[in-house]
């Protein structure tokens, strides 16, 4: 499971598609209705939220509006009820730092194209859920 810090924009459409599956999941594991996942480190910057299901539910609506904006057909009754006002979850710069270069890399194998286009960029915009803040990679990453 990745629920990617980087703004759903920068994934190729088989990562756009893994992020929609995963985050799908994600909300089921926060809203107990599945056995498995429970203690998924991605999961614990959502669960330390004080409202892990509607900060879920924001991720899901960027990654929707991404899937939207490239014509995709995402259903958007998964997404659940979206509350704007909801408070940024914070996230390192190390941590957005690390998982830009994981997608380079991943992006260099599966679509050489996108990797020319976003290799030189040198700090992605993060997914709006989050707000950037200084440090190093998470403690929950796998490094």
């Amino acid at each position: 499971m990745r629920l990617w810090t980087v703004h759903p924009r920068y994934l190729d459409p088989q990562g756009l598609v893994a992020l929609w599956r995963e985050a799908l999941l994600a909300r089921a594991v926060l809203r107990g209705e599945t056995r498995g996942y429970r203690h998924h480190p991605q999961l614990r910057r959502f669960q330390a939220h004080a409202v892990p299901r509607s900060a879920i539910s924001l991720f899901l609506a960027g990654v929707h509006a991404e899937a939207r904006a490239r014509g995709y057909s995402f259903d958007a009754s998964k997404v659940g009820p979206v509350r704007t006002a909801l408070a940024r979850v914070p996230t390192t710069s190390g941590q957005l730092d690390h998982e830009w270069q994981h997608l380079l890399g991943k992006l260099r194998v599966r679509n050489p194209e996108l990797f020319k286009r976003w290799c030189l960029l040198r700090r992605p915009e993060a997914h709006p859920l989050f707000e950037i803040v200084p440090g190093g990679v998470a403690e929950w990453e796998r490094v």
